[in-house]
């Protein structure tokens, strides 16, 4: 039976009317047409679909919606704009850190998880972040450089 479910996303107060059992990803591709978080494996486990909720990356294929009344969910869409990218987002466009972008936007939700608990992470941590994010472009390398980079600019002062 549909309930109404208000929740913050991306900073704005949001409510949908839809059954509780309903999954996030559904809910932000089909009824909010937010189409950055993509659909990979469906069991959460590829990272292609992440979202921030409460400021931790979880996949939002994996995500009921009657689990996230009066919390806060930001997608891709949510941590910058093209004329105020995200650090992390300037970092990956300057450093070409993605090839087909399929999974870059759950790449990209779950470095900035991390740069917000961990501003100067090493290449290790940062490997560790990321590690269920599915890539098959084989990217990696500048992916870490870009995190590296952008965790850089925000300890400058950058605006998170």
């Amino acid at each position: 039976m549909p309930k109404t479910i208000a929740f913050q996303l991306n900073g704005r107060p949001a409510s949908v009317e839809v059954d509780a059992t309903a999954l996030l990803l559904d809910v932000l591709r089909g009824d909010l047409r937010l189409m950055g978080a993509r659909f990979g494996c469906g069991a959460g486990q590829c990272g292609a679909c992440a979202v921030l909720v409460d400021g931790a990356s979880v996949a939002a294929c994996a995500t009921e919606m009657g689990n996230l009344a009066g919390k806060s969910v930001v997608t891709v869409e949510g941590l910058g704009t093209p004329d105020e990218p995200h650090p992390l987002q300037a970092a990956f466009l300057e450093l070409q850190a993605g090839q087909c972008g399929y999974c870059l936007s759950g790449i990209l939700i779950g470095a900035a998880a991390l740069l917000r608990a961990n501003p100067d992470p090493s290449r290790a941590e940062i490997a560790k972040a990321l590690d269920w994010h599915l890539c098959r472009c084989g990217v990696h390398n500048r992916v870490m450089d870009a995190v590296a980079l952008a965790a850089k600019r925000i300890r400058a002062g950058a605006p998170a």
